[in-house]
């Protein structure tokens, strides 16, 4: 199984060798596995930035614990989940789905008003958790396809959410910085580089009935 090999070689790389760039197709690449990521109810309310501008992740260093890979990857993927949810947003997907599967969306409005009843039983609070959630899925399918590409990614909580919607003006466009990933290729110089994987073991990870 490629899949167990790959992740067994993938690691959270803590040194990036500047030099090194990943390709725009390899980048594609991840945009499609990122893409293709499930998400509840299909909806996918979040979007990616991918930045490679090197001075707006000179800006965003400071706010990110002044960890290295910010700036020394090849690129910063920021992924951020929607501030809020509206009507609006399911009767997109909806139509999307409709038009996609060449279905008649009287068929699907039904499916809709289920999605907007269950979204509307959510607190705020409840709300706001489960939209940074969906961010995790699409960072899974992210490391997933660094790691069969043989490229390099470190996933990152430490970092202000807050400071990066400042610089990156997220707050307008209605988005909320929940998790990144830096990706490249690792500089042989990293420390971390052949360090065992620490993991559970089956016994205390999964209980089968």
């Amino acid at each position: 199984m490629e899949l167990i090999k790959n992740l067994n070689w993938r690691y959270a790389t803590k040194k990036f060798d500047s030099s090194k760039k990943v390709s725009a197709n390899d980048i594609e690449k991840l945009k499609e596995a990122i893409q293709l990521s499930v998400s509840s109810y299909g909806l996918q309310l979040y979007k990616i930035l991918i930045i490679e501008n090197s001075e707006i992740r000179e800006q965003l260093k400071p706010v990110s614990w002044n960890q290295s890979q910010i700036t020394d990857a090849s690129h910063l993927f920021v992924f951020c989940n929607y501030t809020n949810v509206s009507p609006t947003d399911i009767d997109t997907f909806i139509k999307q789905t409709a038009k996609t599967r060449n279905l008649d969306i009287e068929r699907l409005n039904g499916y809709g008003d289920f999605i907007k009843e269950k979204l509307n039983e959510k607190t705020p609070e409840e709300k706001t958790s489960w939209l940074k959630s969906q961010t995790y899925l699409a960072l899974g399918n992210l490391l997933n396809a660094c790691a069969e590409l043989k490229i390099d990614a470190c996933p990152m909580e430490g970092f202000e959410p807050e400071a990066y919607n400042k610089i990156l003006n997220l707050e307008a466009q209605g988005l909320n910085a929940a998790v990144i990933a830096p990706v490249g290729y690792r500089h042989n110089q990293d420390h971390t580089i052949g360090a065992k994987k620490v993991r559970k073991p089956f016994n205390l990870l999964f209980q089968e009935t």
